[in-house]
């Protein structure tokens, strides 16, 4: 497993930013998202892909029972290394949840092999899914947050879940939350949040256990555009702090004023694999 820096270690500083944007304004952030995305992403760390990846895709295909005559993923090769932020974009139906679905064994690999932290998941026994998915967070769209547990508990739960000792959630949990600025909403429930803070919840619970690999399925994708900014500077912190982020999304203006690595897919090909990449220059994504 890739060793990271601990993204906790400069939670103070994570609070201070976005609780300060909540008390001038609260879940409102500057208008202009071009320019906020495009500070962002200045004097971003520079990545070495060298070594062993942290993700590598070997001429993988993905066929579904229902459309056989359709891969969602066609032959795609492509190595992701530790500390990258990597976009993917595409239309519906391009393959984009389905190769974040390859990264977290929710599908296996019909064809070619899948590499996740030097795990071949095409040979992976289903008992030892669960051990994998210890090391990779998960934010999705909608929050999938317990409604009848505090945000404490729903954060928790994910340590329960794979018996830490009490000790361990107690401090882990708290820290967690002050680092997305959420250590004074411990005990409310997710539906005296909002969007944005729901959202901050997911992040949380995905990176309690600090996982090395953090895998993003359009997690600003229901939230205002003005909300999505906050969350999109939580998601930047903490690869800068040395986690590896993949994340699918249909923000044009984000992915073309960050520049970070952009893998773009149509008709579960991989059409483009570009360092500093925009949205898109061909067809109509």
């Amino acid at each position: 497993v890739t060793t990271v820096s601990d993204p906790f270690a400069s939670g103070a500083e994570a609070v201070h930013v976005v609780t300060a944007e909540q008390q001038n304004n609260p879940e409102q952030a500057p208008l202009d998202r071009a320019k906020f995305f495009a500070d962002l992403a200045q004097d971003a760390p520079q990545v070495e892909r060298t070594g062993t990846p942290t993700i590598s895709f070997k001429g993988a295909s993905l066929v579904y029972p229902s459309q056989p005559n359709r891969p969602a993923l066609d032959n795609i090769s492509a190595d992701i290394y530790p500390g990258e932020f990597v976009f993917v974009v595409g239309h519906s139906g391009s393959g984009k949840s389905s190769l974040l679905r390859l990264i977290t064994r929710e599908q296996k690999a019909t064809h070619g092999q899948v590499i996740v932290a030097g795990q071949d998941l095409t040979r992976m026994r289903n008992s030892k899914v669960p051990y994998l998915r210890r090391q990779i967070g998960t934010v999705f769209q909608d929050f999938k947050l317990l409604p009848d547990k505090t945000v404490y508990e729903n954060v928790s739960f994910a340590l329960e879940c794979i018996g830490k000792p009490r000790s361990v959630i107690k401090v882990q949990v708290p820290e967690v939350l002050r680092l997305v600025g959420l250590g004074q909403k411990m005990d409310a429930y997710p539906d005296q949040l909002s969007g944005g803070e729901q959202q901050r919840v997911s992040v949380a619970r995905a990176m309690v256990n600090r996982p090395p690999l953090l895998i993003c399925d359009e997690p600003t994708g229901n939230l205002d555009p003005a909300i999505s900014l906050g969350i999109m500077k939580l998601l930047d912190r903490i690869n800068r702090a040395g986690t590896t982020v993949v994340m699918a999304t249909h923000d044009r203006e984000m992915v073309d004023s960050m520049r970070k690595r952009v893998i773009a897919l149509e008709a579960g090909h991989i059409v483009r694999d570009q360092e500093k990449g925009g949205y898109g220059y061909y067809g109509a994504l």
